[in-house]
């Protein structure tokens, strides 16, 4: 492997249960091995981020803007919603006791789950609660509209998925 043409810190590690090692490449050879290994284990704080931010956000794939524009879009939205979070009671709570911040992804599940509590509650507060549920229903349908999927190929003319007899003789040889 080239170093390119420079001197660079390699360590191996290996954790308890694992097979393959895992390599940490500095090029600052002013740090001592324990620095570089503290220091990398910030990187899960990046690893966090990128879960949050794909797996409950979504801003990426709502997206109306492609392209780098898009995306970056997406990101800064993303960003100011995790920023909004730090304002959260139960988040400011864990910083104010010096405890690690929750996760934006169970924050805004627990935002949610409050959300639907506080309309259920509200709901039984009606003298028909069946009835304000079948309007709410009603009002769902509308605002909600299903859209069909354009991934599942139906409806598409996929050719004539077979072998050609005219071309039998490419196949010879």
């Amino acid at each position: 492997m080239s170093s390119h043409s420079k001197k660079r810190f390699v360590i191996a590690l290996k954790y308890d249960g694992e097979n393959d090692y895992r390599y940490l490449v500095a090029t600052d050879l002013t740090w001592r091995t324990q620095d570089i290994i503290q220091a990398y284990t910030l990187r899960w704080l990046i690893e966090v981020f990128f879960e949050d931010w794909k797996l409950y956000e979504g801003w990426g794939r709502e997206a109306k803007q492609l392209d780098e524009e898009g995306s970056s879009r997406g990101l800064v939205l993303s960003l100011l919603f995790d920023h909004c979070l730090l304002l959260h009671p139960e988040q400011i709570a864990r910083i104010e006791s010096k405890l690690p911040a929750y996760t934006v992804g169970s924050l805004q599940r627990k935002s949610q789950m409050d959300v639907l509590l506080e309309f259920i509650t509200s709901l039984l507060e009606f003298p028909d609660p069946g009835d304000k549920l079948k309007e709410l229903g009603e009002l769902i349908k509308d605002v909600f509209q299903l859209m069909p999927s354009g991934k599942h190929m139906i409806g598409r003319d996929l050719g004539r998925l077979g072998p050609t007899a005219s071309l039998k003789y490419c196949s010879a040889g």
